[in-house]
């Protein structure tokens, strides 16, 4: 155990610079998959029947392909047609797609759930869709939103280990790395520990969004539960 110890002290600086990695997949990803999945749930309630059904083949396109799949084609064929990005990027790129799909779900579903009496009451007062929508309907569906956020930003976090698979050095290679100067059971246990406590920092702040959000309508400060929920 002293051994182990040793090695893992010793490996602590190149596990900093895994988690700031790892750190950056996350916080590029999740706002790549917000901005997405925002764009592409309006997108699929839109009254244009030709938007709705290309929101429709994007999301399950990309829900229906691998994540893995997804990060090699952006990273090893998009340069074979002129288009490159650093690793990093890629990564970014590659989640923010993904879990933004699932996340247009999210928004989708949300939206919809607001009571119809409150899009019937924006309309006698005669406001313009866009009004309607951030006035009345937006503030009502981000707190059911945000639920399912939740869930998906823990799965994002636990997603970016696939950046192994093109080079990055990220958490889960700097774990492996730990692995063949310990043993597999010592540095995959630190793996968990650390992945989880990444989870739940993030978690914890989502948490405290929707309180303020729920508050902020005046609703009990308890978690939602929404019909929101993320297909994984």
């Amino acid at each position: 155990m002293t051994d182990h110890l040793d090695a893992l002290r010793d490996a602590l600086p190149r596990l900093g610079e895994g988690v700031f990695v790892t750190l950056q997949l996350t916080l590029g990803g999740a706002l790549v998959a917000f901005v997405v999945s925002v764009a592409l749930g309006l997108l699929s309630i839109s009254p244009v029947a030709p938007l709705r059904w290309l929101a429709t083949i994007v999301v399950e396109f990309f829900r229906g392909t691998s994540l893995v799949v997804q990060l090699f084609w952006l990273y090893y064929v998009m340069p074979l047609f002129g288009v490159s990005w650093d690793a990093v990027l890629t990564g970014v790129i590659a989640l923010g797609l993904n879990y933004g799909a699932y996340g247009a779900e999210i928004v989708r579903g949300s939206i919809n759930a607001v009571d119809r009496g409150q899009w019937e009451g924006a309309k006698a007062l005669n406001m313009s869709p866009l009004t309607r929508m951030r006035r009345i309907i937006w503030p009502q569906a981000w707190v059911l939103m945000l639920s399912g956020y939740n869930n998906l930003l823990v799965m994002l976090i636990k997603g970016t280990a696939v950046a192994l698979f093109i080079g990055l050095q990220d958490l889960a290679y700097e774990i492996d790395q730990l692995r063949i100067n310990t043993t597999t059971i010592f540095a995959y246990g630190i793996g968990l520990i650390i992945y989880y406590l990444f989870a739940l920092v993030f978690s914890s702040g989502l948490r405290q969004l929707e309180k303020r959000a729920r508050r902020r309508l005046g609703l009990p400060t308890r978690s939602a539960h929404a019909g929101a929920g993320v297909a994984l």
